[in-house]
């Protein structure tokens, strides 16, 4: 039942304050939280580099059917969203079709939690020097149109109503204006620009954010409202939580914690995003790598590892030999826990975390990492913050994390 304020659009002023913005939308969500409620899943879908998995999930966290596509195979975005949808639909049709689906979350590189677009992602070939309205594109070709409650005549009298300035799109109401350049406190997320009224919800956001979500929804952060998620991988991720809500900034893409720097000037390593000395450059499962490799070129030293060409090694590697006793693979792990804890406890400083919660295939060392990491962290850390925080692995590493942390956006949260 869609509450006379709303249905009756003649009684919004002309021009519109925040507050009333955030009250339209605080409608809208309950519209739409009503027409979800019967709606028992979602998508969830992790876009890497090499490959694009899609999950349909329940509300419980269990991911009840899955695929894949190659992210790579496509040269066009238009390619590879098609071959998305083909390989949706029948795990669509297993969960009886689309009307039991309530959305579709997307955790991708460099996407843009505003726009619903991944913008000049280096490792994706489609997407490697333009902007991709990939939520968009998704909500195109995955649903018709949705019912609100309003009539036609009721939205587009509403529409009207609004300014014709900048402006947000929602997939119920259509377009609002925003406020100059930032975005009002309470917008419910994505509601993306260019996305038609009346199309099937996707939401878009990094793939960091993707994991802390779902570590929020599904994993070792439930009931905490201020950690960070670090994902250790081919780069170095972050999701920052402060006060139950992520972290964005103004355009969408705060919270590149992987991008800080740990070594200044001529002797930091080349990053990938074109500076030096960035944390990533070190403490990704590439950095530890590298890491192996120049110590064992600078050292005569006996390790496991010079059992494989240096060329080959991998962060794996390390870990087996370090688990096995070696000493150079344990001086690797030391080095690069130091290094992390030293920069947990920068970032300590500005959002005082309950939790630092690790992801990825580093993590799978446990102690070998973890305890380094913590050490360091009391070591270098304020005294005010010195034994408060939890170092944590995440609660999701059986599973497919990134799909279940897409999914959370899905449900709209």
């Amino acid at each position: 039942m869609v509450e006379k304020s709303v249905a009756n659009p003649k009684k919004l002023p002309i021009l519109l304050s925040n507050a009333v913005i955030r009250v339209i939308f605080a409608t809208e969500t309950k519209i739409r939280t009503n027409m979800d409620t019967q709606k028992p899943y979602v998508i969830g879908v992790d876009l890497g580099g090499t490959n694009t998995v899609f999950g349909i999930v329940d509300a419980r966290g269990n991911i009840v059917a899955e695929d894949s596509i190659k992210t790579q195979a496509y040269k066009t975005a238009d390619a590879f969203v098609e071959a998305g949808v083909v390989c949706l639909k029948p795990l669509i049709e297993q969960v009886g079709g689309i009307d039991n689906i309530a959305g579709m979350g997307i955790g991708a590189p460099n996407a843009n939690y505003y726009s619903g677009a991944i913008e000049i992602a280096p490792n994706l070939c489609w997407a490697h020097d333009c902007v991709v309205p990939l939520a968009q594109m998704f909500s195109e070709k995955l649903r018709p149109s949705l019912s609100c409650g309003l009539s036609r005549p009721q939205q587009e009298h509403l529409l009207r109503s609004l300014p014709a300035e900048r402006h947000l799109v929602s997939p119920l109401f259509g377009r609002y204006p925003r406020n100059g350049e930032s975005h009002p406190d309470g917008l419910p997320p994505h509601y993306e620009e260019g996305q038609e009224r009346g199309a099937f919800p996707v939401r878009l956001t990094n793939d960091a954010n993707a994991a802390a979500m779902g570590e929020m929804a599904y994993g070792a952060a439930r009931g905490m409202k201020n950690f960070i998620v670090l994902t250790l991988g081919t780069g170095v991720g972050s999701g920052i939580v402060i006060n139950g809500q992520l972290v964005y900034g103004h355009d969408g893409f705060a919270g590149e914690l992987g991008h800080v720097t740990m070594v200044r000037g001529k002797e930091g390593r080349p990053c990938g995003c074109g500076r030096t000395g960035c944390l990533e450059s070190y403490c990704s499962a590439t950095g530890v790598a590298r890491t192996a490799r120049e110590i064992l070129a600078n050292t005569d030293r006996p390790s496991l590892l010079r059992n494989k060409p240096a060329e080959e090694i991998e962060s794996l590697d390390v870990s087996i030999a370090a688990s096995k006793g070696d000493e150079v693979a344990n001086e690797i792990f030391q080095f690069t826990g130091k290094m992390l804890g030293e920069a947990c406890a920068d970032f300590a400083a500005f959002s005082s975390p309950e939790a630092f919660i690790f992801f990825g295939g580093l993590c799978k060392a446990g102690d070998l990492i973890m305890k380094p990491i913590e050490e360091s962290y009391n070591q270098h850390v304020m005294p005010i913050f010195r034994g408060k925080a939890k170092f944590l692995v995440s609660g999701l590493m059986n599973a497919n994390a990134a799909v279940l942390g897409a999914s959370a956006l899905g449900w709209g949260e």
